[in-house]
């Protein structure tokens, strides 16, 4: 399955922003869509839906590094405007997974993994990142989630 929603959506977008006289959301737009024209050259074909996603977390993932780090180097303007991006990008993801269901999972791939401590975290990861799939999770919060409940199990 070809992905051509979200560029299609993207393309949209760019035409609100464009009459609308939007620069930042322009930019910002621009970005996604030059991001997913290297990700289709890359591959040498067109990025499937999970594919598609990935660049967007990716470019949420690194507009949130750059205000965390703006934000300790007392460039709160960089930082403010990096955080407008990334809402921005957001826009395009799904809805991110909700606590209770995230726990519910980890706990499931412990058990079926048979882990008992956390020098063992790398079976529940392996076990639980499939089921992961597709949905919009930090990967360091998830290992850190799993962490907390292998110490507690």
């Amino acid at each position: 399955m070809t992905d051509t929603t979200l560029v299609t959506q993207v393309n949209d977008a760019l035409t609100v922003a464009l009459r609308a006289r939007d620069q930042e959301t322009l930019d910002t737009l621009r970005m996604l869509k030059a991001a997913l024209i290297n990700k289709r050259v890359e591959l040498k074909r067109q990025p499937d839906h999970r594919e598609s996603l990935q660049v967007v977390s990716s470019l949420v993932k690194q507009r949130k590094d750059s205000v965390s780090q703006f934000a300790a180097a007392g460039r709160h303007e960089l930082a403010e405007k990096e955080a407008r991006e990334a809402a921005i990008l957001e826009r395009y993801l799904p809805a991110a997974l909700d606590p209770a269901g995230l726990a519910a999972l980890i706990d499931e791939a412990i058990a079926s993994s048979g882990a008992r401590g956390a020098p063992e975290i790398g079976k529940v990861m392996k076990a639980l990142m499939p089921k992961l799939a597709g949905q919009v999770v930090d990967g360091k919060a998830v290992n850190e989630l799993v962490r907390s409940r292998l110490v507690v199990s």
